[in-house]
This record gives structure tokens, C-alpha cells and sequence, in this order.
């Protein structure tokens, strides 16, 4: 079974983080890598970050390790 390119996407240009959840799906964290403004994406389940205005790196980067941690999300292409 292949990845749908939601699970496996191209790397955007303001990538700083890539982990991937418990199926494999990409979440990404993106933005600047010092002030405010980084946020977090997974692209297995949509889920994003609560405060994507006002997140810095390390915040932003920890809560999307800790929802990779659980998500179990992978949106499988079905047959």
C-alpha cells in the first residue's frame, strides 16, 4: 500500500522539523527558528498547532513530538 501524497508530502521551503507519527505520517514544524511564529502539522490526521501565532520553536516542536507520540493517523490510499 502506498503513502497518499497527504501522509508523504514535498518538504515546504520553511521546514525546521520533521517527525514522523506512530504510521509514519509526516509532521511537520514550520515557521522562523527564533521569535515567534513556528507551528506544527500533521499530515496523517490535519491536526495542528493551538497557537500558531504566537508558538516559539521549542514549544511548537514539543507539542507536535508529544501529538506524533499518539497519532495513529495515516490517510492510506484504499485499494
Amino acid at each position: 500500500m502506498k503513502l497518499s501524497p497527504n501522509t508523504a508530502p514535498l518538504e515546504p521551503g520553511d521546514l525546521l522539523i520533521r517527525m514522523h507519527n506512530l504510521v509514519g505520517a509526516a509532521v511537520d514544524v514550520t515557521g522562523r527558528s527564533y521569535g515567534k511564529n513556528s507551528r506544527w502539522t500533521c499530515h496523517g490526521c490535519g491536526a495542528t498547532s493551538d497557537y500558531p501565532v504566537s508558538d516559539f520553536l521549542p514549544f511548537a516542536s514539543g507539542r507536535a513530538n508529544a501529538h506524533a507520540a499518539q497519532c495513529r493517523a495515516a490517510y492510506h490510499r484504499l485499494g
